[in-house]
């Protein structure tokens, strides 16, 4: 299969408001231009199921919603080591998931050789389709920090 080197993907539930906030981050960045070598995946609460889109990429860099307590809206840059040791206190809402998908990867021998996460401090994750107000105007600086790392 012919896929792109890198990978951005989103992931979270977008009927808990800003749960949905990886999610919504590259349906804005499908609004952008992005280079042949960059695929933008929505990959919502799919878990383990992740292993098919991250197996084989080069570098991919994940947008998730996160829990660290800090003011809504705040973004954090972290890589999976840092969420498996709960770097800082940061906690992905969907780093479980991650976390298995990246190890099955790498028992198939296929693991991304760089991953980057980004985590959006959550506000509200009550049932709703609208994002908080801080977590939504994070969205674009976010998706541009990101898209800055698929280009680098």
């Amino acid at each position: 299969m012919d896929r792109a080197r890198i990978l951005i993907l989103g992931i979270g539930n977008i009927l808990m408001r800003d749960d949905g906030a990886g999610v919504r981050a590259v349906e804005a960045l499908r609004e952008s231009v992005i280079p042949e070598s960059v695929e933008v995946v929505d990959g919502g609460t799919a878990g383990l199921a992740l292993i098919d889109e991250i197996e084989g990429r080069e570098r991919v860099i994940v947008i998730d919603a996160m829990d660290a307590g800090d003011p809504p809206g705040t973004v954090r840059r972290m890589t999976p080591d840092d969420l498996a040791g709960g770097a800082a206190g940061a906690l992905s809402l969907h780093e479980f998931g991650l976390l298995q998908a990246l190890d099955g990867a790498r028992l198939l021998g296929r693991a991304p050789r760089e991953v980057i996460v980004y985590g959006v401090q959550v506000k509200d994750v009550s049932l709703g389709l609208d994002l908080s107000d801080e977590v939504a105007a994070a969205l674009p600086a976010l998706a541009g920090r990101a898209l800055a790392d698929a280009l680098r």
